[in-house]
């Protein structure tokens, strides 16, 4: 079975990128902080129950991992998912639900765009350049406080990770990325993402609204390695589609 963890609130849900991994090891720690700033971040629900994390990238749409939106194999309908946008608080977040069939998966990435009626919240803006070896990133998520039974410890606030990149070739990343994939590895600073922050923002660091989205967080390892879709590698498709 593969080293790869993907990142899944729900147990039930697959994996359309990869194969599931391993559960979780005891020593895992989330740590991380609370958010104070992240108003493109939406909290993804499925039968009012809290699975992935996603972002705006513009009024009518939000971006996640594809592998939030199936279950045994199966999609999710449309008329089962809720996201809470507006707020770091997902109990009052604003909610909206998905247009029916305005969904558009990569096809080379664990992403997935869904179309939703019109937002008024800030919208992340796209990286057009790739990630470099060395960056630091901040990964948002509302997912799993707690090692052990994630789906005892989601957070109802937003929370963050401080990460670096970190080369595809180096060996703690086998598993993870390979070279001239469409995944990026990055190594924990402070916190690790967990269940409930699949398909969450890996944003560059910069000024309040000066931030780009960089990833679409996907897996980690819950102890010391992430990955990423990279965002600069899906802006053509990601343009095709919103436009």
């Amino acid at each position: 079975m593969p080293r790869r963890v993907h990142v899944v609130l729900m147990t039930v849900l697959l994996v359309v990128a990869g194969s599931l991994g391993a559960s979780a090891p005891a020593s895992a720690v989330i740590g991380g902080a609370r958010s104070a700033y992240a108003p493109w971040a939406v909290r993804m629900l499925v039968d009012g129950r809290p699975t992935c994390t996603g972002t705006v990238i513009a009024p009518r749409w939000v971006i996640s991992a594809s592998h939030c939106f199936f279950e045994q194999g199966q999609p999710v309908a449309d008329r089962r998912i809720t996201f809470r946008v507006g707020s770091l608080d997902m109990r009052r977040g604003t909610a909206v639900r998905p247009v029916p069939g305005g969904r558009a998966g990569a096809a080379h990435a664990d992403m997935m765009l869904i179309e939703v009626p019109p937002m008024k919240v800030r919208a992340a803006r796209l990286a057009t350049a790739g990630v470099q070896a060395g960056q630091r990133v901040t990964q948002y998520g509302w997912g799993a406080t707690c090692s052990g039974d994630e789906n005892t410890c989601q957070s109802p606030v937003l929370k963050q990770s401080d990460l670096r990149v970190v080369r595809v070739d180096d060996p703690r990343c086998e598993g993870y990325t390979v070279p001239g994939g469409s995944d990026f590895c990055m190594e924990k600073v402070s916190g690790i993402p967990a269940g409930g922050d699949s398909g969450g923002p890996v944003m560059s660091i910069g000024p309040h609204g000066a931030e780009t989205l960089l990833g679409v967080f996907d897996g980690s390892d819950r102890e010391t390695i992430a990955e990423a879709g990279e965002v600069s590698q899906q802006l053509a498709w990601i343009r095709s589609v919103i436009r």
